[in-house]
């Protein structure tokens, strides 16, 4: 299925790898199907990834971090923290619903498949969501020291959520995480505006 992308053929490819990653993970990701999926031309793949394989997944996780830190930056800014995890929640079920339970999240595809550089890129960025949910708990009125841990907690178990969600081809179980994460968020002083 061709899908020719703002950006010339790098730019299809490197979104193709990404929605391929997301449905298949990293090593059912092939340069045929990435091809195949952008509508790229096959000359193509070794003249804007001369590092192969590698150099296409590292490109996909690294454009993948950037969009999902950059929505999730946006959705922490627009309210609390309770608000934000409901907005992530919805944002995600809208894409399994959309997908039929098969697009995960990407940054889970990288940190689990056999890219060293990409398991690094997906390290970070799970780093930077953690801190960045943090910051907004802090905001919220959460202790620094346990808005540290706790957002560990919540980036953890959202990532969680939406395996299971995949795997059970249902949104209960991220409906149970947000459950409980909007408990423990409230337990640690977190406090909406509306309380």
């Amino acid at each position: 299925m061709a899908r020719r992308q703002d950006g010339g053929p790098r730019a299809a490819m490197t979104a193709s790898a990404v929605a391929l990653m997301r449905e298949r993970g990293v090593a059912a990701t092939s340069f045929a199907d990435v091809l195949a999926h952008s509508g790229a031309p096959r000359g193509s793949i070794y003249h804007h990834f001369p590092g192969g394989k590698s150099q296409l997944i590292e490109e996909a996780t690294r454009s993948a971090a950037h969009q999902l830190t950059d929505r999730i930056q946006r959705i922490l800014d627009s309210g609390d923290t309770v608000t934000a995890i409901r907005s992530i929640v919805d944002l995600w079920r809208r894409v399994l619903e959309a997908t039929d339970y098969v697009a995960g999240c990407p940054i889970v595809a990288a940190a689990l498949g056999t890219e060293a550089s990409a398991r690094d890129i997906a390290g970070v960025s799970f780093t930077r969501w953690t801190e960045m949910i943090g910051a907004r708990l802090v905001g919220d009125g959460v202790d620094p020291a346990r808005a540290a841990t706790l957002a560990t907690m919540l980036v953890s178990a959202l990532e969680g959520g939406l395996i299971l969600a995949q795997a059970q081809r249902s949104a209960a179980p991220l409906d149970a995480v947000v459950g409980e994460l909007e408990l423990l968020c409230r337990a640690a002083g977190a406090v909406t505006p509306t309380e």
